[in-house]
């Protein structure tokens, strides 16, 4: 069987930065069970993956465009630090920020006495990233599956909401 839009695939991956740093992988853990076309992966890894086989190994580098976009010099801003009334603010903690373009996770990259600095990009925005995947298993998407948008995992049946 072969990948294509609402199938339902089975992977194994590993993700590395441009420098060979390995930022992710799901060798020697469970595989990823995904409903292939309906974003649950970035789109670079999703195109790749389109046509390919079960039992099919390959590589593929993604550039940010495909992946999680270039990073927003905008979404690097300095708050007051009273906005974190009653917090211990620490550098690398994450925060859920109203914006007026809604709801967006935001990390701490600085404080002082007076300020935070906090950065709404992803944090690999702006990364290249190279995926060695090898593809476990295809199926058709169920019924139920297409339904709810999403794998239930590899058998179909598994379902947590």
């Amino acid at each position: 069987m072969t990948i294509t839009s609402d199938s339902v695939v089975t992977l194994h991956y590993k993700v590395s930065a441009e420098d060979g740093t390995e930022l992710d992988s799901s060798f020697g853990k469970e595989p990823l069970t995904v409903l292939h076309g309906r974003r649950f992966l970035i789109e670079g890894l999703e195109e790749a993956l389109e046509g390919k086989d079960k039992g099919e190994s390959f590589s593929v580098s993604v550039e940010p465009e495909k992946a999680y976009g270039h990073r927003v010099d905008a979404l690097v801003q300095r708050v007051p630090k009273t906005m974190f009334e009653g917090m211990e603010v620490e550098v690398g903690m994450s925060f859920r920020a109203t914006t007026q373009q809604g709801e967006q996770s935001v990390v701490v990259i600085e404080t002082t006495e007076e300020d935070v600095v906090v950065d709404g990009n992803h944090p690999l925005a702006g990364v290249p990233l190279t995926f060695e995947v090898e593809v476990v298993d295809i199926r058709d998407a169920t019924a139920e599956e297409l339904e709810h948008g999403h794998a239930h995992g590899k058998d179909g049946h598994s379902h947590d909401h």
